[in-house]
C-alpha cells in the first residue's frame, strides 16, 4: 500500500488545511498497521469499497467487494489510535488545522460532541465527488478537484477572539492570566474552546506541547533541553506526558518513530 502526503497547493487553503494524503494499493497489497498519536487536527477520511470499523483507540479499514463510499472523522483523541488496512484500499484523508473545520461547516460543535463517527458529509455531493476523485488516475487532477471543492465550501468566519485565546494557550500562559488579559471568565474560555475545538484548553495545551517537542527533538541536545525548549516544567513532566499520549517513554518513542516525516506514525 502506498501513502502519499501533500500540502495544499492553494495558499488560501493552507490557512485551514494542514495537509491531506492518498492511500492507494500497490501491485501486491499487504496488510498495513501503524499507531497514530494525539494531535489537535480535525481529521476526516473517505474510503471507497471498504468496511470501516471504529473501536476504542482502533480503526479497521478492510477492502470489500461491495461498492460504497464511507466517510468518517476523528475530532479528539488523547491516546494512540491503531490503524489497520487490509485488502485493496483507496482512501483520502484531510488534516484540518485546529480551527480549520469551522470555516467549512455551519456547526462544528455538533461534530465535536461525537469525537469520532462515520457519515461525515459537509454537503450533499461530498461523498460522490470524493469517490470520483479517488477513481481518477491523474494525481494533479485529483488534487485540483478536491481543492476546488474545499475552496467552494469555504465560509470564512471571524474567529479572532478564539485565535487570540489559542495563541495565549500555546504560549503557555495560565488560564487565570488569559482570562484576566481578555476580561473574561475561566468558564467562558472553557466554553469557547469546547465550541470551536471540541476540547478543553488544558487538553489542547498538553497535545500542542507534545507535538512541539516532537518538532524540536532533532535539534535538541538531550531531553532536559528539549523539555525547557518545549515549555514543559522539567524533564519528568515531559516523560509523564509522553507516556500518557504515546503509551511509551520519550526515549523509546524517538528511537522508533521517524519524526522527520509529515505524519508521525509508528509502523508495526
Amino acid at each position: 500500500m502506498k501513502i502519499e502526503y501533500y500540502r495544499p497547493k492553494s495558499d488560501l487553503l493552507k490557512k485551514y488545511i494542514a495537509g491531506y494524503y492518498f492511500v492507494s494499493p500497490d501491485e501486491n497489497p499487504q496488510p498495513l498497521q501503524y499507531w497514530t498519536f494525539p494531535n489537535n487536527y480535525f481529521i476526516t477520511s473517505v474510503n471507497i469499497n471498504t468496511e470501516v470499523t471504529l473501536r476504542k483507540n482502533e480503526i479497521l479499514i478492510d477492502g470489500s467487494e461491495k461498492e460504497n463510499v464511507i466517510s468518517n472523522f476523528v475530532s479528539r483523541y488523547i491516546n494512540p489510535i491503531k490503524i489497520t488496512f487490509s485488502g485493496v484500499i483507496h482512501e483520502l484523508t484531510f488534516y484540518f488545522e485546529p480551527l480549520g473545520i469551522n470555516h467549512f461547516v455551519n456547526d462544528a460543535e455538533q461534530l465535536y460532541q461525537q469525537e469520532n463517527a462515520i457519515n461525515f458529509a459537509p454537503s450533499t455531493d461530498y461523498l460522490m465527488l470524493m469517490k470520483e476523485i479517488l477513481l481518477m488516475d491523474n494525481r494533479d487532477l485529483q488534487r485540483d478537484t478536491l481543492e476546488a471543492y474545499w475552496l467552494n465550501r469555504l465560509m470564512p468566519k471571524d474567529l479572532a477572539v478564539m485565535e487570540s485565546l489559542l495563541a495565549d494557550v500555546e504560549a503557555d500562559l495560565k488560564i487565570e492570566e488569559i482570562a484576566k488579559k481578555h476580561l473574561v471568565s475561566r468558564q467562558y474560555i472553557n466554553k469557547i474552546f469546547g465550541k470551536y475545538l471540541g476540547k478543553s484548553p488544558s487538553e489542547y495545551r498538553k497535545i500542542h506541547r507534545f507535538r512541539n517537542a516532537i518538532g524540536k527533538q532533532k535539534d535538541s541536545k538531550n531531553l532536559t533541553s528539549l523539555s525547557y525548549e518545549s515549555l514543559f516544567y522539567d524533564q519528568s513532566h515531559l516523560i509523564k506526558d509522553f507516556k500518557q499520549l504515546t503509551n511509551v517513554n520519550p526515549f523509546s518513542f524517538f528511537k522508533n518513530v521517524d519524526t522527520k516525516k509529515e505524519n508521525i506514525w509508528l509502523f508495526i
